[in-house]
């Protein structure tokens, strides 16, 4: 073999060595603090083997990431699902051994989150609120409207809601959370959201489609969300946020909340060609795809909290 050959394979083979390793290598998505997923109204961490954040925990464990999909009431208010988060959160931080954790919320998850960076800032090093319902959803507005407290349409709603809640909580493991879908209503509509709001104004734009504060109490703010309410035509769940997303009277949203209403923080995007459930991957993984996937949208956000010490 020619001499000159084998010194420059040498000389490569210790270059390779020297090198940083590639990010793949190195835990693209290992962030300082765990990772905490909180899911929205009527969510669960897992149904048998279906995830909520259906294949996303894995995604971000595969490069390093500590995540931990939590479940709480599948129908209640901000601040009793807050207040169940917040238990749960501490059970984490005494597990892990971490000073914080980094929340990610999906729809009501999102205030959900909110309310805990609020009430504990000390124990969250960050918010990323996903379709959050942060200045609430004119579905809830309608449903409100048409079921008013009281009335025989709203006692049947709560009834089967409320039973749908139970079942999920159920089915999923939960144990000991009340479900309360008239309280769940009220915190997503515009006027429930409003008075949450004033109580817990950490993140949220001043100006009506405005990006928010990006840090307060040392707390991280962050957001994206979908504004394409049919996206996959094999997914039996579009033709319904299709016709939900009516109620926006063409304002751009995902289906179930409007891309101005989840604002909150540093706005990453809220035009993704998604829909509500596309934002978590759902309906198992039937999403568009002509978009960038989800799950690739989430790795994206964990390295992004890594590259700033999160």
């Amino acid at each position: 073999m020619n001499k000159s050959f084998v010194k420059k394979i040498c000389a490569l083979l210790i270059t390779l060595t020297v090198l940083p390793a590639p990010s793949w290598a190195t835990g693209y998505t290992e962030t300082k603090y765990p990772i905490v997923l909180a899911h929205g109204l009527f969510g669960f961490d897992n149904i048998g083997p279906v995830e909520y954040w259906y294949g996303i925990p894995a995604a971000l464990r595969s490069d390093g990431a500590k995540v931990y999909a939590t479940q709480v009431s599948a129908a209640n208010s901000t601040e009793v699902r807050g207040e169940q988060l917040l238990t749960q959160v501490k059970q984490i931080i005494a597990v892990t051994g971490k000073a914080k954790v980094n929340l990610i919320g999906h729809s009501h998850g999102g205030p959900t989150a909110r309310y805990v960076a609020s009430v504990r800032p000390d124990l969250i090093a960050s918010v990323t609120s996903v379709g959050g319902v942060n200045r609430g959803s004119k579905v809830a507005d309608l449903l409100l409207g048409i079921a008013p407290d009281g009335s025989l349409s709203n006692a049947v709603i709560v009834s089967i809601t409320n039973g749908l809640a139970t079942v999920i909580n159920f089915l999923s493991g939960g144990k000991g959370l009340t479900q309360d879908s008239l309280a769940a209503a009220k915190s997503l509509s515009t006027a429930g959201s409003l008075k949450f709001n004033t109580a817990h104004p950490e993140g949220i734009p001043t100006s009506s489609c405005g990006e928010g504060a990006y840090q307060v109490n040392g707390v991280s703010y962050f957001s994206w969300s979908g504004a394409q309410a049919y996206t996959n035509v094999l997914d039996i769940i579009d033709p319904a946020l299709a016709l939900t997303s009516l109620a926006f009277s063409g304002a751009k949203n995902d289906g179930l909340v409007a891309s101005c209403s989840a604002h909150l923080g540093k706005v990453i995007r809220d035009d993704y060609a998604m829909n509500h459930l596309d934002e978590v991957n759902q309906t198992v993984g039937l999403v568009n795809i002509f978009e960038t996937n989800p799950v690739t949208i989430y790795r994206q956000h964990a390295n992004r909290l890594k590259n700033q010490g999160l």
